[in-house]
């Protein structure tokens, strides 16, 4: 047995440890029980030629179904066609699971068709697609995004936000609003029309191929675009797109515009990205047509559309000028500078949350159609916190509107007696009974942010 030299081991070990910490702490958001430290290693360091065999034993791993179920379980979403809740699934977890193992490993399963349902966009009379698939798909395709996604992770350009770890909507807007206030104010304003519901099924299982060669895992992924949608009393069968409420719809989608990422990054232009909601924020109009017509290129390319209505250039450095993204409305005062807000549909969308919960006809408890309230107007203000100051008073206001009229009804009062309703019931009613002021909770994160 050869002696090593004293401290040797002491200063390898130390190293290659730390080495391992510091890549798990780069992917600590990956599922454990598939992406070892070795397979980690490998996804750091690169695979031979770039392409990943030999993964689905990864995807009905029991443990890693067992995990995925727990998300799914964690989401709280509505059942698909079989009726199946989470809660039921829970409770035979274990042979379910078992069944989802064997099949996925024997090649028999088979996912069942989605549930198609319409939810309302606000500010529209248009109603947008969902697909919800049972709880039994939902857990396959968590298993399967946990193993597939670091591999395109690694891929993906620091500009896009969207559905992605670690990353979304606030750090988009914070991008945005960096490059308005650095001189980016030729801003393109693009549309993908339809976006989940158009994507080419061909040509995105070509764009998986660049990174994964297993066969199996392919056909699970083929087997998810193409399966049924039960609409009312109909069934068919989708030829393009990926439905919008399925678990690796997000994934997918992001992988197909991946070369648009890297093209305009290439070009050097400031592409912000959130999904299917993107803008290009440009230094001069020029450049922006430019960039508008590089998009206008590819998407064709891609057999993709832009929305003609809704895609344009406007140019920031105009006061009144003003452009939309994530909810936030961006707009040039007469002062020359620049505001956010929340987008008219935004306020739409919270006047119409906080109507359903303050109901006149409402037999609640005033306490606890306060709480309700609460639950909306600070997951509301949470996101919209960092518009102008003057965003919040009229909302404050306009809840305790509402607030007011149930009181009225409950007290039978005349309805042309609601002029003096504040004199009743002031400001300092509500907020003795815990009543969320958004106005005030601004001053304090502004007060917050001096400091």
């Amino acid at each position: 047995m050869t002696d090593r030299p004293e401290g040797r081991t002491s200063a390898i070990v130390p190293e290659v440890a730390t080495q391992a910490e510091e890549i798990r702490s780069r992917w600590s958001w990956t599922e454990p029980s598939v992406w070892t430290e070795r397979m980690l290693t490998a996804l750091e360091n690169g695979v031979k030629g770039g392409v990943w065999y030999s993964l689905i034993d990864k995807v009905y791993a029991k443990g890693n179904l067992e995990a995925a179920f727990r998300r799914v379980e964690a989401n709280r979403g509505s059942p698909g066609i079989d009726h199946v809740t989470t809660k039921q699934f829970a409770k035979r977890s274990e042979s379910e699971i078992t069944k989802l193992h064997e099949s996925l490993k024997d090649g028999s399963y088979r996912p069942q068709a989605i549930r198609r349902v319409y939810i309302p966009k606000p500010g529209s009379v248009e109603k947008r697609p969902l697909g919800i698939p049972t709880v039994r798909d939902r857990t396959v395709q968590a298993a399967l995004r946990n193993v597939i996604e670091p591999i395109f992770e690694r891929e993906f350009v620091q500009h896009s936000y969207g559905f992605r770890p670690g990353r979304g909507c606030k750090d988009a807007l914070r991008e945005v609003d960096r490059l308005l206030k650095q001189g980016y104010v030729h801003v393109v304003d693009a549309d993908l029309r339809s976006y989940f519901d158009t994507i080419p099924h061909d040509r995105l299982v070509e764009r998986m191929k660049e990174r994964v060669a297993d066969g199996q895992v392919l056909e699970l992924i083929e087997s998810f675009l193409k399966q049924g949608v039960m609409d009312g009393h109909e069934t068919w069968t989708s030829e393009e797109g990926t439905p919008q409420g399925a678990v690796v719809s997000p994934m997918l989608a992001n992988v197909y515009l991946n070369p648009l990422d890297h093209e305009m990054a290439h070009r050097g232009y400031a592409m912000i990205r959130y999904a299917d909601d993107l803008v290009i924020l440009c230094r001069t109009q020029q450049e922006a047509e430019e960039a508008l017509q590089e998009l206008r290129s590819w998407t064709e390319q891609a057999g993709l559309k832009l929305h003609p209505d809704k895609t344009r250039i406007v140019d920031m450095g105009q006061v009144g000028a003003g452009v939309e993204f994530l909810g936030y409305h961006f707009l040039r005062t007469r002062r020359g500078r620049l505001a956010r807000m929340p987008r008219k549909k935004s306020l739409v969308k919270f006047k119409d949350a906080i109507r359903q919960r303050t109901r006149r006809c409402s037999g609640d408890s005033l306490a606890y159609i306060i709480s309700d309230v609460n639950v909306v107007t600070r997951g509301w203000f949470e996101y919209f916190k960092h518009s102008c100051r003057g965003t919040f008073r009229p909302l404050d206001g306009w809840t305790r509107m509402r607030l007011r009229r149930i009181l009225r009804r409950r007290s039978r009062r005349h309805p042309r007696e609601r002029r003096v309703d504040h004199w009743r019931w002031p400001n300092e009613f509500f907020a003795t009974r815990g009543l969320f002021s958004m106005a005030a909770a601004h001053v304090v994160a502004c007060q917050s942010a001096r400091r």
